[in-house]
């Protein structure tokens, strides 16, 4: 079945996370995507996370994660005659994906005005840590470093507490999708004018950008947001309690959904508590609302109560770890866990995709690459002579 992207050429650039996670993406929806690498070496990603992630074949797990649906060549950018290979590609193109550090694709002579120059329609797309001006721009672009200048670890972790980094690399991730959301929207827009263009996003932004409820508040207030846990910025409650024998999600956000809860947990009278009666006043006493709730909900276990509270119509979860959410029957009822066979390691599990197609739905076509795996074949389409990896 013909995918979205079936017959769009992607040239892929980029490494490590951002830039491999974006060009994943539309690999998944149908796209050929030639992943660039240095010769010798590869993707930084191939040598990630030590010994303990290095998987059979000699890659490591986190190059695994980014990189299926994708097709390996190894290439100098310094080397003239590498560079040519990777032009003549770019010729190809109709999207180009890079994410180094502001100036670099210039001084290798693969930047936006050479590749357009030789090709009018192609997308080309940068992914940087801070964006390609600006007095931040020639800074290294890291996960962290994002976070931290974005605000995300000023309200993470516990009142009162340290900074806490996001546990996921959202700041990565975040670049990576918004670039993917605007390379396609740049697909749209050329089946009209023709013409393609520039696009460039940044850590930094889109850390930035996902701020929306932290923003709101500092403009509705004048005082920055201060990190609250697992509480939510507007209603209560909604945040983590224990239980028993572990933890729960809680979220009852209507007062017909707090007035069940209380007669859940068996504490009606909370019900007519004036400190209680609204999302305003649990909000204004959250402090006390909390121990009331944490006091009730430690008598059963975690199960117990989420099958109880779901019956009752009151939002609740358990808190998974990994182990635990990659075992979940709904996990792999929502086809969250895809497995690939790879030419060295075997069998390899993967996540599935989050969006399900019904007229064309998503599928893994190849597994990760071998470095260069796909050198003599690419340069047969080119009409190059072999050469040696």
């Amino acid at each position: 079945m013909t995918l979205p992207l079936d017959g769009i050429r992607v040239v892929d650039l980029t490494q490590v996370m951002a830039g491999p996670f974006c060009t994943m993406l539309l690999g998944d929806m149908g796209a050929d995507v030639i992943k660039v690498e240095p010769r010798g070496t590869g993707d930084l990603s191939r040598s990630m996370g030590g010994e303990r992630l290095r998987m059979a074949g000699g890659d490591h797990a986190p190059f695994f994660a980014l990189n299926r649906n994708k097709r390996s060549i190894t290439l100098d950018l310094k080397r003239d005659e590498d560079r040519d290979v990777f032009l003549a590609l770019a010729r190809t193109a109709d999207v180009v994906v890079e994410n180094f550090r502001p100036g670099v694709v210039k001084r290798l002579r693969v930047d936006y005005p050479t590749v357009v120059s030789g090709n009018p329609r192609v997308i080309y797309s940068s992914i940087s840590g801070f964006g390609q001006s600006g007095p931040y721009a020639d800074r290294p672009g890291f996960d962290l470093i994002a976070q931290g200048l974005a605000g995300i670890m000023s309200v993470t972790g516990e009142p009162g507490g340290e900074p806490v980094k996001c546990g996921v690399p959202i700041a990565d991730l975040s670049a990576g999708l918004y670039a993917a959301s605007a390379i396609l929207a740049a697909l749209f827009g050329r089946q009209r004018t023709g013409r393609g263009q520039y696009l460039e996003t940044s850590l930094f932004e889109s850390a930035l950008a996902l701020s929306v409820w932290e923003t709101a508040e500092y403009w509705a207030t004048g005082s920055a947001p201060e990190p609250l846990g697992t509480a939510h910025r507007l209603s209560a409650p909604y945040q983590v309690f224990r239980t028993r024998d572990g933890h729960l999600t809680l979220a009852a956000l209507t007062d017909l959904q707090w007035r069940q809860l209380c007669v859940v947990i068996g504490r009606d009278t909370l019900a007519g508590d004036a400190r209680f009666a609204n999302n305003s006043a649990r909000m204004a006493n959250r402090a006390e609302l909390v121990r009331e709730l944490d006091a009730a909900l430690r008598d059963r276990s975690t199960a117990e109560w989420v099958e109880t509270l779901l019956a009752a119509g009151v939002p609740a979860g358990p808190l998974h770890d990994y182990d635990q959410v990659l075992k979940d029957p709904h996990t792999r009822a929502r086809r969250m866990i895809e497995d690939v066979v790879h030419p060295a390691a075997g069998t390899i599990h993967t996540l599935g995709f989050p969006v399900k197609m019904s007229e064309t739905p998503l599928r893994i076509r190849r597994p990760p690459p071998l470095l260069g795996e796909h050198n003599a074949e690419l340069r047969r389409e080119l009409g190059l002579e072999p050469i040696a990896s």
